[in-house]
């Protein structure tokens, strides 16, 4: 009984003593226990010691000193520049414990101190190069030997002519397979040499360059493309005569930025490719058959169908008027003192030239209408006459048509075969001639080949 007696009250005395020592607070936890002057003077301390050691291992901040109270850090000393200063607040900023950092550091800006670690970075790069020697060697031999790859592949004129469609596609690819060579051995240089991130670099900056420039110069790429897909339709060739929107003229040639024309008038005319490839063209040569048409009005009296018989007839006996296809005639309107016919006839423009012709042609039937007693009549004009004193009111004729009294022809007027074959209707060669001329001389490239165009 005394022996349990003596215990509890050992227990208790126990639980008094250590009371203090088992307090917690609201969540459970024993109260930490509060800084003392002394762990923070070591804080201070541990964080002056290990900026100082980083500064000492770095020589552009071995000058700088440090100074440390409550955790706020205070830099001063001397660097050479202001990069410098930067990077001693970038380091102090970093360690742990620092609560603000003060920037105290005084700016030199020595010229020696500058160009120091410039020399030194230059002697740590020759360096590099002298032992790195080999390496350079041999990523310069594989820019070498790809560069020569791609001109020995793209030097083959005579199997890329075969290939393509014309002399300025086989060159355009020739030049492209040269390029692919020197990016190619460039890339593989800079692999060897591990350097692919400064490829990567001036991929960029060649990028924004070539954005720029592409704004600067958009006309000229955009005749530049037109000119290659002209190339390889080949719409016309050279020596044909077409009508590009409004202009009309002899090709000269077709250049990388403008189609040339020779107008019939004997003129250079300089299209932009882009406005060719994007206008209308009009080939006159690509189909040497051409029809000529001309209307002529006879009286009204007249019986038309005999008119138009009869001058069909005469047309289609002109040699230079083609039998396939067949020349027609047709009533094209009935005026109110004369009846329009309407003559068509074919010819080969490779030996006839459609304005002689279209001439020709007209005057024959024309000669041959009025020989038959048809009469081609002039406008006819009525004036009325009112309120002059003691003049009545009439209608008098100011022209008429004369009235026909069956073939009247002066005998000094030729037939309409012997008037046709008085006149030269063979092709005009002035305009051949002048692009002959031009295209001898050779001043300039020809994107055009001598294959009949696909379209």
């Amino acid at each position: 009984m005394m022996k349990s007696v003596w215990a509890a009250l050992g227990a208790m005395i126990w639980l008094a003593a250590a009371s203090p020592a088992l307090a917690q607070d609201g969540n459970g936890a024993a109260p930490s226990a509060p800084i003392s002057r002394e762990q923070t003077i070591q804080t201070d301390a541990e964080i002056r010691e290990r900026l100082k050691a980083i500064y000492e291992e770095i020589d552009t901040l071995s000058q700088v000193t440090v100074w440390v109270r409550e955790g706020v850090v205070v830099l001063s000393g001397r660097v050479a520049n202001e990069a410098g200063a930067e990077r001693a607040i970038r380091l102090a900023q970093r360690i742990e414990g620092a609560v603000e950092v003060e920037d105290e550091i005084a700016r030199t800006l020595s010229v020696e101190e500058n160009l120091n670690p410039l020399l030194e970075r230059t002697e740590d790069a020759i360096d590099t190069v002298s032992r790195a020697w080999p390496l350079y060697l041999i990523a310069l031999a594989a820019l070498l030997l790809m560069a020569f790859a791609g001109h020995l592949i793209a030097s083959a004129g005579r199997f890329w002519r075969w290939v393509a469609p014309n002399p300025f596609i086989a060159r355009l690819i020739a030049q492209s397979i040269r390029i692919v060579g020197v990016v190619g051995g460039v890339l593989l240089a800079l692999s060897i040499l591990d350097a692919m991130a400064l490829f990567g670099a001036a991929a960029g900056g060649a990028g924004l360059v070539g954005l720029a420039v592409g704004f600067a110069v958009k006309d000229t790429i955009e005749n530049y493309i037109a000119s290659v897909m002209l190339s390889l339709r080949q719409p016309f060739r050279a020596n044909d005569h077409v009508v590009i929107n409004q202009y009309e003229g002899v090709v000269v040639r077709l250049t990388s930025r403008a189609t040339i024309l020779m107008t019939l008038d004997g003129n250079h005319l300089r299209i932009p490719n882009a406005d060719v490839f994007k206008g209308v063209i009009l080939n006159y040569t690509t189909n040497p058959q051409r029809r000529l048409s001309f209307s002529l009005g006879v009286d009204a009296n007249d019986d038309p169908i005999d008119a138009y018989t009869v001058g069909l007839a005469t047309l289609q006996k002109l040699d230079f008027i083609l039998n396939d296809p067949h020349a027609s005639a047709y009533i094209e309107e009935v005026g109110d003192s004369n009846i329009v016919l309407s003559f068509t006839g074919w010819v080969d423009q490779r030996v006839t030239d459609f304005l002689k012709a279209r001439s020709a042609a007209i005057s024959a039937v024309k000669s041959v209408l009025e020989e038959k007693g048809f009469s081609l009549p002039e406008p006819i004009y009525r004036v009325k006459v009112e309120g002059i004193p003691g003049l009545a009111a009439v209608e008098r004729p100011e022209k008429q048509a004369p009235q026909s009294s069956g073939p009247v022809r002066d005998s000094k007027t030729p037939s309409h075969r012997e008037h046709s074959a008085d006149i030269d209707v063979s092709p005009d060669e002035v305009v051949l001639k002048q692009v002959a001329e031009d295209r001898a001389r050779g001043t300039q490239e020809d994107l055009l080949s001598d294959k009949r165009p696909t379209e």
